[in-house]
């Protein structure tokens, strides 16, 4: 086993353990390693000291997903990390069954609702930073919620 220290293109950074380099290479290029703050699949490895661990002290025990550095809850922390992340799995889920997909057009369009040029329903999509920040500040609710991105392939 080893442990990576990994960072996504959101800049947070976390460790996984993977059976060996070959392991991790083939996740990453699959889109399955994920950061576990913000759902991100485009990972890397920084820069870091490799740890290794040996299935004698280990025995029986595999961990694919995130770990925390260090301190005594280091099982408690990955499965509350486990827990959030399948909560904004159901958000996800429920965001997508029940709103429209608008794209990035969401400023745009929230502020037609917003304002009653367009029909009112729940959308979703993506906006910019400052898109966002003009949009609160003309009262206009917004939420940001994480989200995995899918593989359409």
């Amino acid at each position: 086993m080893i442990l990576y220290d990994l960072r996504c293109s959101q800049d947070h950074t976390f460790e996984a353990w993977f059976k060996d380099s070959s392991t991790y290479n083939q996740q990453a290029k699959r889109g399955d390693v994920e950061c576990p703050v913000c759902s991100d699949t485009s990972v890397e490895k920084a820069i870091m000291a490799p740890r290794l661990s040996s299935a004698t002290r280990k025995k029986g025990i595999v961990h694919d997903g995130p770990v925390p550095r260090t301190g005594p809850g280091k099982e408690r922390a990955s499965e509350v990390a486990r827990e959030f992340l399948d909560a904004v799995g159901k958000i996800q889920k429920h965001v997508e069954e029940n709103c429209e997909d608008v794209g990035d057009n969401f400023a745009d369009e929230a502020r037609a609702i917003h304002y009653g040029d367009a029909e009112e329903r729940g959308i979703y999509g993506e906006a910019t930073e400052t898109e966002v920040e003009n949009l609160v500040e003309e009262d206009i609710p917004v939420s940001r919620i994480p989200f995995k991105k899918r593989n359409l392939s």
